[in-house]
């Protein structure tokens, strides 16, 4: 079956066509806009009709635990989820309406949420009131379950076993951040929350931060409701404890000029992911790969051993040799007890596999 794919990130729109896990065509348009996506979007579908589905990236979908062929009733529903994840869904959604102008009736809509709504109650669950949980479905969904799910795939490839086989935590590092422990090929805990703003420090997202320092903030009047969610979305993680744009590769830059708030947000970025990673190697019964994946896995593999050099209690070792290897491969030595795998980010291809798994009707010409 020959996918098209709509992968809007926060800067950028990934197209792609692919078929039989092969990438035909792709090209990226170098900002979050539906309206210039049009005609990259219009053209891939020429050129390559017949195409038989179109899948898009939703970051949140609540409780949906499968892609779903989208109409008014599903846009209304995902629509409503905008609060959550205001950095994303407007793109989502907009893409979504403009490749249904395009190619109608064959749009899907594939969520990062699914890949966790079978984590455990006590995992999701927020020690809030009973009746506000229930009333306004108060919870922890995840996020990054897309990349998480190629991730595992790959990873048991590379170790040449079977994904429900395996015990993983798994790092994806991107502009967001998330930490994700797999067991059975699900889910069973992750660092994000309600919201994607839970967990690691990110390149403009604040991480998990004491509510009571935020209740604090908005009774001082040092910020108000909506100063407060800005803030923390656009102008905190590494961004604000650097006065960057947040980007990996400029704080590494300043750090190696010496600036000291460069080397300090470093710092604070390896801990609390160390934090999370712990975390989530406790939801296991064992550890048997830590896996990297994302762009700034990928891009600074110099980053990874720095984190993993702190990580010898769980057995965690790499081989420096395996650092500038191009590709997916495994970083550890031979005989480390914990493989540490880096796989390069495909969000594509497994949005082509769940929307070539869930769709059905006429194809496109």
């Amino acid at each position: 079956m020959r996918v098209l794919t709509v992968n809007p990130g926060s800067s950028s729109v990934k197209l792609a066509v692919i078929e039989n896990d092969a990438v035909l065509d792709q090209t990226s348009v170098a900002t979050a806009s539906a309206q210039r996506s049009r005609r990259p979007l219009l053209d891939l579908v020429r050129r390559w009709a017949p195409v038989d589905a179109v899948g898009v990236r939703f970051v949140h979908g609540g409780r949906r635990t499968e892609p779903i062929r989208l109409g008014d009733k599903e846009i209304a529903r995902l629509t409503a989820l905008t609060p959550l994840a205001p950095l994303h869904q407007p793109s989502s959604l907009a893409l979504a309406a403009l490749a249904e102008e395009i190619a109608p009736g064959t749009v899907f809509a594939c969520f990062d949420t699914a890949f966790h709504t079978g984590i455990p109650e006590a995992a999701a669950r927020y020690a809030l009131p009973a009746n506000w949980v229930r009333e306004h479905d108060l919870r922890r969904y995840g996020f990054h379950g897309l990349s998480c799910a190629y991730a595992l795939r790959r990873t048991a490839e590379l170790l040449n076993t079977e994904p429900r086989e395996l015990r993983v935590v798994c790092c994806h590092l991107g502009a967001g951040v998330s930490v994700t422990a797999i067991r059975g090929a699900r889910s069973v805990d992750t660092s994000m929350g309600f919201t994607p703003l839970e967990g690691a420090v990110m390149a403009t997202r604040s991480g998990s931060v004491d509510p009571g320092l935020l209740m604090y903030l908005l009774r001082a009047g040092i910020t108000e409701a909506a100063g407060l969610e800005d803030t923390l979305e656009h102008s905190s993680g590494l961004a604000g404890m650097t006065g960057t744009g947040g980007d990996i590769r400029d704080v590494l830059a300043a750090r190696a000029d010496g600036r000291p708030e460069a080397d300090l947000a470093i710092e604070v970025y390896l801990h609390r992911l160390r934090h999370e990673i712990g975390a989530m190697t406790a939801a296991l019964d064992r550890l048997d790969a830590l896996v990297f994946t994302g762009g700034v896995a990928e891009h600074q593999p110099g980053l990874i051993a720095e984190l993993a050099a702190k990580l010898g209690i769980f057995d965690v070792r790499i081989d420096p040799d395996r650092l500038p290897a191009p590709g997916d491969r495994v970083l550890s030595p031979v005989r480390a007890g914990t493989r540490v795998v880096l796989v390069t980010a495909r969000e594509d291809l497994e949005l082509a596999k769940q929307t070539e798994a869930a769709a059905v009707g006429p194809r496109l010409g």
